[in-house]
């Protein structure tokens, strides 16, 4: 197929060039971060070591390498041929081509590798200067050896290398988010690096560098914005939020984004700030009422009322207005982005509002007995997937729990410390089947739901939770959220289901400009 086939990492180019005040051996800046983006690229990786170097370093490499299952070589020119056969024995290359990251100190391995036919991607000094003044990020051809200033640069380069030999008919996504994020989608190969089965290629942006220069091969931008947000201004008075406040870096992309429009986008922000505000998403919920018909089970939102002040004097009344009885539960009115944004409460009596230490202003919502039952919902594109998962149990149950410290509000943080119903503890969901008060998903209606939902916030690909009610039977949708880990899903369908909503977003972004 072409493009890079293995990279070999010398020891020179990782390590730092002093050992710490305690004489160890560490890795030089930038090196963390290369060794993850290989970690789960699909191109054989490995660590190499001249005979030379200290045991202290051959050990500290050898741990590194098992830390991100690489392997190790040593590369010693009068053994040379014989380390080479064996890499290629270990890396079936199909017609790529092997690459040496290598330091300027250590250029006798890359001079002897190099006669062999491979790439040397040699990491320049600082007193050697930059590649160029440009500020593109990425190598540069000097009779025949590619230059590069920091090891952050190799991922972009190694996509420039893919780029050249497999050509430019695959659609290329940049994508950008936290780093336990993105390593959980590249565990289970959505991002890879060679082209996908709809033609894909996926390379990571980095806010290290300047975004114009590795944005000028990129069709589609898929981000988590919302991983990248520094705080959020509302005032009480407000429907909406006053001021979000992003990353440098994210101000950056942003700005890119706006002034070259023929980028496709995963999604655009004006489209993701709905799902930052849970009032806002619940407003918007309000509209499912038009898809029920009669017969059907109903699909809704859960009764909600937006509070400025828990200490307010007609509270109650208010709360009885908007069919909020207790038990209800109570979230800041910002979803995510901020760090109590998941500091919520079960309040089990109107008085108990007083004092409440939910950050305000806040949704009250209503708190629907569901069997201890979550119907996670993920939408990718055109397709709708589903899990079902252990959920908080009934308001019955909450409440002989509450008892025990008086009927107290119950604080948690959803996601650390959701409360969930035990094993042995059913919430008489088997009486109230007998009783015929348990009803079955209706599939077709969620479905009918996801595409109402995706039209109405014009989003590619997100989440939503529904919970039926016991009595009634009437689905409940109880929150949504952008670009979800939509984990629960088996990798090898959700996916390819991932890569076809990208492409088909890409496609219909074209047909319209």
């Amino acid at each position: 197929m072409g493009g890079v086939g293995g990279i070999l990492l010398d020891g020179s180019a990782l390590l730092a060039a002093v050992a710490d005040e305690y004489g160890n051996a560490y890795l030089r800046p930038g090196a963390e971060y290369l060794l993850r983006k290989l970690r789960y690229s699909n191109i054989p990786t490995a660590i190499s070591y001249g005979l030379d170097l200290s045991a202290h370093k051959v050990s500290f490499l050898e741990r590194t390498a098992k830390t991100y299952s690489f392997d190790c070589y040593t590369v010693d020119l009068p053994s040379i041929d014989n380390t080479v056969n064996e890499i290629a024995l270990a890396w079936p290359a199909s017609g790529g081509s092997f690459l040496l990251v290598v330091s300027d100190c250590n250029k006798d391995a890359s001079r002897e590798l190099r006669s062999r036919g491979w790439l040397i991607i040699m990491l320049r000094s600082v007193e050697q200067g930059s590649t160029d003044d440009t500020g593109i990020v990425g190598a540069c051809e000097n009779s025949g050896m590619l230059y590069i200033d920091k090891l952050e640069e190799l991922p972009l380069t190694v996509f420039h290398l893919n780029r050249k030999a497999i050509g430019n008919d695959n659609v290329t996504v940049g994508y950008i988010m936290k780093q336990s994020r993105e390593e959980d989608f590249m565990k289970r190969g959505a991002f890879p690096t060679n082209p996908t089965q709809n033609g894909l290629i996926f390379v990571p942006i980095t806010f290290e560098f300047p975004i114009s220069s590795q944005l000028q091969e990129i069709d589609v931008v898929l981000h988590k914005a919302t991983d990248e947000i520094v705080s959020v201004e509302m005032s009480t008075s407000s429907e909406f939020f006053d001021k979000i406040t992003f990353t440098r870096g994210m101000q950056e992309l942003e700005r890119y984004i706006e002034h070259h429009p023929n980028i496709c986008v995963v999604d655009p922000l004006n489209n993701v700030y709905p799902v930052l505000d849970r009032l806002t998403i619940q407003q918007i919920l309000v509209g499912l009422e038009n898809l029920n018909m009669e017969g059907r089970c109903k699909i809704r939102a859960p009764h909600f009322l937006k509070v400025n002040n828990f200490n307010e004097p007609n509270l109650a009344q208010r709360l009885l207005e908007a069919k909020l009885t207790p038990p209800s539960i109570v979230k800041p009115q910002v979803a995510c982005g901020v760090a109590d944004a998941h500091s919520m409460a079960i309040v089990f009596r109107a008085e108990d509002y007083s004092g409440l230490s939910v950050p305000l202003p806040a949704v009250v919502q209503e708190y629907v007995d569901h069997s201890s039952t979550l119907y996670k919902f993920y939408v990718l594109g055109k397709k709708v997937f589903y899990a079902v998962k252990k959920s908080m149990p009934n308001a019955d149950s909450l409440i002989k729990l509450s008892e025990k410290n008086g009927l107290k509000p119950l604080l948690f943080d959803s996601l650390k410390s959701l409360p969930t119903a035990k094993e042995n503890q059913d919430c008489g969901v088997q009486e109230d089947c007998k009783k015929g008060n348990c009803h079955q998903m209706d599939l077709g209606l969620v479905t009918d739901a996801a595409g109402w939902l995706q039209r109405k916030l014009d989003l590619t690909i997100f989440g939503f939770d529904v919970v039926i009610q016991e009595k009634s039977g009437d689905h409940v949708i109880v929150d949504v959220n952008y670009l979800p880990s939509f984990k629960e899903v088996p990798d090898n369908i959700a996916i390819p289901a991932f890569w076809d909503a990208i492409k088909s977003k890409y496609e219909s972004t074209r047909l319209i400009k």
